[in-house]
């Protein structure tokens, strides 16, 4: 783990563990990876509830709730099903905030639309859900790894910031 998200882990555990709060995630083209991130940190199972592993449609849909025809419409690699992926993990596990990604980590799979290196991610509390689609470079032979480490960060800081900014508003 890089010494950048451990910090960042250690971040979050604290305005969580300090205003008692819980976490879950739902992942898909990191395979784990941001649940490994977040169970790093030494105490986390007083704020980290669980996730899934969500790489298959199926599962989006029948575990989370993701509707079908979302997928249909936008693609399993959109806001749209990043933020039901979500909402699905929130319900699911009763937690305060969810997180949620879903992209491309290559070396195929990418189109002129979504290239290889699209993720989304989102961050919810309680239903105000914040979304992010981001394309991350990468290089032939270490494509996957590199779009999974540096997603897998991004969401990481996405939910820093959001805890930070409802501690500043009163959300705790």
């Amino acid at each position: 783990m890089e010494l950048s998200d451990r910090i960042l882990v250690g971040k979050i555990g604290a305005i969580l563990r300090q205003n008692e709060q819980t976490l879950s995630v739902a992942e898909s083209c990191t395979g784990g990876l941001v649940g490994m991130l977040l169970t790093s940190e030494p105490g986390s199972s007083k704020w980290f509830a669980g996730g899934v592993i969500a790489y298959a449609d199926r599962i989006k849909t029948d575990l989370l709730g993701v509707p079908p025809e979302m997928i249909q419409e936008f693609g399993a690699v959109s806001n749209e099903v990043v933020t039901a992926m979500a909402g699905g993990i929130r319900s699911l596990t009763g937690t305060d905030y969810s997180i949620s990604i879903s992209g491309i980590a290559g070396p195929a799979g990418g189109t002129f639309e979504k290239p290889v290196g699209t993720v989304c991610m989102a961050v919810d509390r309680d239903g105000s859900c914040t979304t992010a689609m981001k394309h991350f470079s990468h290089s032939r032979s270490k494509s996957r790894e590199v779009v999974r480490k540096a997603s897998a960060s991004y969401l990481l800081a996405m939910l820093y910031s959001k805890l930070r900014e409802d501690e500043k508003c009163g959300y705790s």
